[in-house]
């Protein structure tokens, strides 16, 4: 079976060191399963006799590494059973344009993890308001006026860019700091964009737990992030700032909360932060697993667990659409 993994550009770049990114283990996962394994850059989508393309590379492994042709080939989507579409945001309008051509493969042949509709219609950060009863509370505004009204009610906030990663562009903001309005104005562009605003959770001194989604289950191995360098949140891929942690009873009733709406929505891969049972972000775009440091804290090969789950939820979808063609014959 053909397999293609849609990444980020600095991960094309230097493919080869990337063992700290989730695309790279599930890549030699499949390449180890006998798949033919190829991969792009959502730049490298293109549209041709109103069919989507791809000019991408076939990954191989040599001697323990997992390396790249430097020959691109132009192939149509619908010549791969998987496409994950993983690079990292900002969600731009390059972005965009990229999940409206991948919108036009046949999802019959080719299923698109996470699908094209979700990334673009599914924001990260706003995500969590379909699910009120297990998200802190907050507001979504451009308008520094209800900025600091919250901020009066709540007492302590963050602030956050809706379409960045890894903790670019967020704030943590305490009534009646001195840069308060500089704060605001930084971050809604002088009130010309849109910023999530949380309510302060204080269990983030713990850190916030990183859970993995993979078709509708969320796995019992986890990840609390730590914060570095005086920062209040986890911004630095690091081991040290990576600890081992159990899922508690609230986080776990997440599946049961979350699971039939993002399958519904064509989010088949997640990674949900997580802070005191509330569920903070829900990021479907490039959602990092930390396999490297999972396998090396609990003694386990992820990248089998994850790929495992990927082809039985492939093969039932395949059960699936076999079964409507005869129902509708």
């Amino acid at each position: 079976m053909k397999t293609l993994f849609i990444i980020d550009e600095l991960e094309f770049k230097y493919f080869e060191f990337n063992k700290l990114v989730t695309s790279f283990w599930l890549n030699v996962e499949f390449l180890r399963r006998s798949y033919s394994v190829f991969v792009a850059t959502k730049n490298m989508l293109n549209v041709k006799n109103a069919k989507p393309y791809c000019f991408c590379a076939k990954s191989y492994m040599q001697n323990g590494e997992l390396l790249k042709d430097n020959l691109l080939e132009n192939i149509a989507v619908e010549d791969f059973e998987i496409v994950f579409f993983r690079p990292d945001p900002p969600v731009n309008m390059e972005y965009i344009n990229a999940t409206h051509i991948l919108s036009m493969a046949d999802k019959k042949r080719t299923i698109i993890i996470n699908s094209a509709e979700a990334i673009r219609n599914k924001n990260e950060k706003l995500y969590i308001n379909e699910f009120p009863q297990i998200a802190p509370n907050n507001v979504v505004t451009s308008n520094p006026k209800l900025i600091r009204s919250f901020l009066k009610e709540n007492n302590e906030i963050v602030i956050k860019p809706l379409n960045r990663c890894f903790s670019s562009g967020v704030f943590y903001l305490c009534h009646g700091d001195k840069n308060t309005n500089t704060i605001i104005n930084t971050a809604t562009e002088n009130g010309k964009t849109a910023v999530m605003v949380q309510e302060y959770l204080p269990e983030i001194k713990e850190g916030d737990k990183r859970l993995i989604f993979i078709c509708g289950e969320i796995l019992d191995y986890s990840v609390q992030k730590v914060a570095t360098n005086d920062d209040f949140k986890f911004n630095e891929h690091c081991d040290a700032n990576l600890k081992m942690t159990k899922l508690t009873k609230d986080e776990k009733e997440i599946e049961n909360i979350i699971s039939e709406k993002l399958l519904d929505d064509g989010v088949v891969m997640a990674g949900l932060d997580t802070i005191g049972g509330k569920i903070i972000e829900i990021n479907i775009t490039s959602p990092c697993f930390f396999i490297k440091e999972i396998n090396l804290i609990y003694g386990i090969s992820l990248e089998k667990i994850i790929v495992d789950k990927i082809e039985n939820y492939i093969l039932k979808n395949k059960k699936q659409d076999q079964i409507s063609v005869f129902t509708k014959c």
